[in-house]
């Protein structure tokens, strides 16, 4: 008999912004499937999700990979949070996508900055003042630009051997400010790497006495903020071929501005002012090439003849990739395309 450990991982119900919690079970032979992870309960008066004279919820697994950070045979279980009833806990977001055919393509672009909590600063900032103005730190090499980065390289394996599919990492415009990419086909999936690769990263600045900050605003003043910039796409954008259409896609979110500023994090109105390449937060735009944008059209999606993906840039860092794709979601399917689209 091998004995398996399964890291169950979950959302609790603080807010404004939720935290991973997760606790180990002991199996034994798991076979590695979703379908064979067995559901499990938490004490739900323990993490603002039930009250303690009825405090049990549910843990429902929907995506499971290997926990390559651990000796032995280990996975990571990505769980959603059910009532006692066995239904969608109010604080489950996942439950909320409308993408049962998995027709929505989703690339979270997640950044994050990496926290010294002695100093209270992002890594490589001095004890006392800041280090010199933005520009040298984008995807820098070399001492006193790239900092941080044996914490952003394990992460980086990790995730590559837990088979979550990672298309890129690099080091971003404010000293200590990281990010990595994760695509995926169907925006659940989409959302529960985005949440394990989290919970890894949390894990990996574990062992350097490091912690990670998602906040959207981490170092007021002229920094850049963190985001998560979300790229879409679905079957009717990646074939339709017509500018006019992009319009109308583009034009539906102009009238939901608050329903998805409402999900796309906390604080956010501290990172979209209009400057640092955001659109300010009660504003909305859209543009070929605009990083200024509310939305940007890719200029490879117009040189494929409007064929493509667009960007919302308004998520932030902190925010819940599940909640963002089901708004976003629920806007394209709203948008009155042109007669014969």
């Amino acid at each position: 008999m091998t004995k398996c450990k399964l890291e169950y991982i979950w959302l609790d119900g603080y807010q404004p912004t939720q935290s991973l919690r997760s606790k180990t079970k002991i199996v034994e032979n798991f076979s590695g499937k979703v379908e064979d992870a067995e559901q499990w309960s938490f004490d739900g008066s323990s993490t603002e999700q039930a009250p303690g004279g009825s405090s049990d919820c549910l843990l429902k697994p929907v995506f499971v990979c290997p926990d390559p950070a651990r000796l032995g045979t280990g996975f990571l279980v990505m769980c959603e949070v059910l009532d006692h009833e066995g239904n969608p806990h109010r604080t489950n977001g996942r439950a909320t996508i409308d993408d049962n055919d998995d027709d929505f393509w989703f690339g979270f672009e997640q950044e994050y900055t990496i926290w010294n909590p002695d100093t209270n600063k992002p890594v490589g900032f001095p004890v006392e003042g800041f280090p010199g103005p933005q520009g040298p730190y984008y995807c820098s090499v070399g001492h006193g630009k790239a900092v941080g980065r044996e914490i952003v390289e394990e992460h980086l394996e990790l995730c590559l051997a837990a088979g979550l599919n990672v298309e890129g990492i690099n080091a971003e415009v404010m000293m200590g400010q990281w990010e990595f990419q994760i695509f995926a086909k169907g925006a659940a999936l989409a959302g529960d790497q985005i949440w394990v690769a989290r919970y890894l990263l949390e894990r990996t600045a574990e062992k350097y006495d490091m912690s990670i900050n998602w906040h959207c605003k981490p170092v007021q003043g002229d920094w850049n903020g963190s985001g998560m910039h979300a790229n879409f796409s679905n079957t009717l954008l990646r074939t339709c071929g017509s500018k006019d259409v992009y319009d109308a896609v583009c034009q539906a979110f102009e009238p939901r501005i608050k329903s998805h500023i409402d999900v796309y994090g906390a604080d956010n109105d501290q990172r979209l002012t209009g400057l640092h390449e955001t659109q300010s937060i009660d504003k909305f735009s859209y543009g070929v090439s605009d990083r200024g944008a509310s939305i940007r059209i890719p200029i490879v999606t117009v040189q494929k003849g409007w064929k493509g993906y667009l960007e919302d840039r308004r998520p932030a860092s902190n925010a819940d990739p599940y909640m963002v794709a089901s708004a976003i979601i629920t806007t394209v399917k709203s948008a009155k395309l042109p007669v014969g689209a």
